[in-house]
């Protein structure tokens, strides 16, 4: 795993809107400068890394980054009390044809 992929992951979770806009930017910052595409085991790394809400868009990066990997992360049908953001990527891949319904 890339070294700029760690330390997001290594943050944790993205922060809520109630975050300073210098913890967002900070975070918007990390993954705009990581080179796209990312490996499966990176995707698969990030997903994790999705906050409460959309944290003013970044979380929308996120999801753009994650995709960019080789296989749809997850790649099985995210249970009824999944994470929003589990269930857009999954919702994505699906109907974009990358993967069938389960």
């Amino acid at each position: 795993m890339r070294p700029e992929v760690r330390a997001f992951v290594t943050d944790g979770p993205l922060p809520d809107r109630d975050a300073s806009e210098e913890e967002i930017g900070r975070r918007d910052r990390q993954l705009r400068s990581t080179a796209r595409p990312v490996t499966g085991e990176e995707a698969k790394a990030l997903v994790p890394c999705f906050g409460p809400d959309d944290c003013y868009g970044v979380a929308w990066t996120l999801m753009h980054l994650i995709e960019t990997g080789p296989a749809p992360v997850p790649a099985t049908a995210p249970g009824p009390d999944a994470h929003e953001w589990h269930q857009r990527l999954y919702g994505r891949a699906v109907f974009g044809g990358l993967i069938p319904r389960t």
